[in-house]
């Protein structure tokens, strides 16, 4: 009885070992598009840190695929040729693009070796519709379901007449395009398109030229999905030449931007479409702890969101094999710190939560964190629920191997 009971406190002390989940970051920490994606490195790093217990550890690696999908195939194989096993990238779906077809082939050739790929930004909507994998994950909302909660937005301000379309020439740019043309014939057929603009990614140092044409379409309003430092320059443009326009965004809340906007004197005119934003009700102690270490504010609740849900979707499989955590995710729900309720679809792996549009302003009310020390900060203009998010999806997805 003795041998049997030394036998057994054996094997639970094997079985509840720690299990390391090692995840590669694999996004451009180069180049003009490195403040942005440092800053969702440290946003898992954070994460990693505040999630890992006895049972569970996280280790987050980054790798700079320099915003080139070919590059991003030669860091995803330098990770999994290190044993990592969940890949997590975001900016740039035609990086998004590569990785997923990297992830489908790597995981058909090694079954025994299959990584997991957390999409934490890139939204081209193709990527749960004909794109879509089992072995992928999108933590975001995709370009079209963002711009039905801008349009939705927009729609109410009946002011808005004439609207001009700039955004970055890839997929994604072309996808925000699409539906703004789309959502705002639904929505206000009334409102007229008076430019549609396409400029290369991250190339562009000088906005003037475009925002003088901006200006002479006599356009009240822009909408542009650019990020990074093609936001915060256009921004920067816009302020610098007194156009007050209004601005309908996706990533006016990413690092950088907000001080551009302050800059721009655009007070309360820039407007952006997440998942979130320090000045609503929080639940829990995340953005305390985060401007605690780093200063500014936890901009990229997503990566939170994606992190707790990989933890929840592991001790669900209870393993840290991929294919097992899929599983797991697939369907999961999590509760989100501004009270929502996330659900990864299962039907095409898409995250569906609910989503504001805040613009962005001298603090006032009840309004209480700035951005960046500008003194400036969120305000909700809108919000529309994660059911009404939900759009349609043509994938057939595959089952687990």
């Amino acid at each position: 009885m003795r041998i049997l009971a030394v036998l057994a406190v054996v094997f639970l002390s094997l079985s509840a070992r720690a299990e390391t989940i090692k995840i590669a970051f694999i996004d451009p920490l180069s180049g003009p598009a490195a403040a942005v994606t440092q800053n969702g490195l440290d946003h898992f790093r954070f994460m990693a840190a505040r999630l890992s217990d006895s049972r569970w550890q996280f280790e987050v690696t980054g790798f700079d695929n320099k915003l080139n999908p070919q590059e991003t195939i030669v860091q995803a194989q330098k990770a999994v040729d290190a044993g990592i096993r969940i890949l997590a990238q975001g900016n740039g779906s035609g990086a998004a693009g590569a990785l997923a077809d990297f992830v489908v082939k790597h995981n058909e050739r090694n079954p025994d070796a299959a990584v997991l790929y957390l999409n934490y930004a890139a939204i081209d909507p193709a990527l749960t519709n004909e794109k879509c994998s089992p072995w992928h994950f999108r933590f975001d909302a995709h370009a079209g379901m963002k711009m039905k909660a801008l349009a939705t937005v927009l729609a109410r301000q009946k002011a808005v007449k004439k609207v001009y379309l700039i955004n970055q020439d890839y997929s994604f740019g072309r996808a925000v395009r699409d539906s703004a043309r789309a959502m705002l014939a639904a929505a206000r057929p009334d409102i007229e398109i008076v430019g549609d603009e396409l400029h290369p990614l991250a190339k562009i140092t000088d906005f003037s030229p475009y925002v003088a044409k901006i200006r002479a379409s006599g356009a009240d309003s822009v909408i542009t999905g650019n990020w990074g430092s093609d936001l915060a320059l256009l921004l920067k443009a816009a302020g610098e030449s007194g156009l007050q326009a209004g601005w309908y965004t996706y990533y006016a809340s990413g690092i950088g931007s907000p001080t551009a906007v302050k800059q721009s004197g655009l007070a309360h005119r820039v407007f952006a479409v997440i998942e979130g934003h320090p000045n609503l009700p929080q639940q829990g102690d995340i953005e305390a702890r985060w401007r605690a270490q780093h200063g500014g504010s936890f901009n990229v609740p997503r990566i939170g969101l994606a992190m707790e849900m990989l933890k929840a979707a592991a001790v669900k499989a209870g393993s840290a094999e991929p294919a097992a955590i899929g599983r797991a995710l697939a369907g999961l729900q999590q509760k989100t710190p501004y009270g929502g309720l996330a659900t990864m679809r299962a039907a095409d792996h898409q995250l569906l939560q609910d989503l504001y549009v805040a613009s962005f302003g001298p603090l006032q009310g009840d309004m209480r964190l700035d951005e960046e020390g500008t003194g400036w900060g969120w305000k909700s203009a809108g919000m529309v629920k994660a059911a009404d998010t939900a759009l349609p999806t043509t994938c057939v997805m595959p089952a687990f191997r």
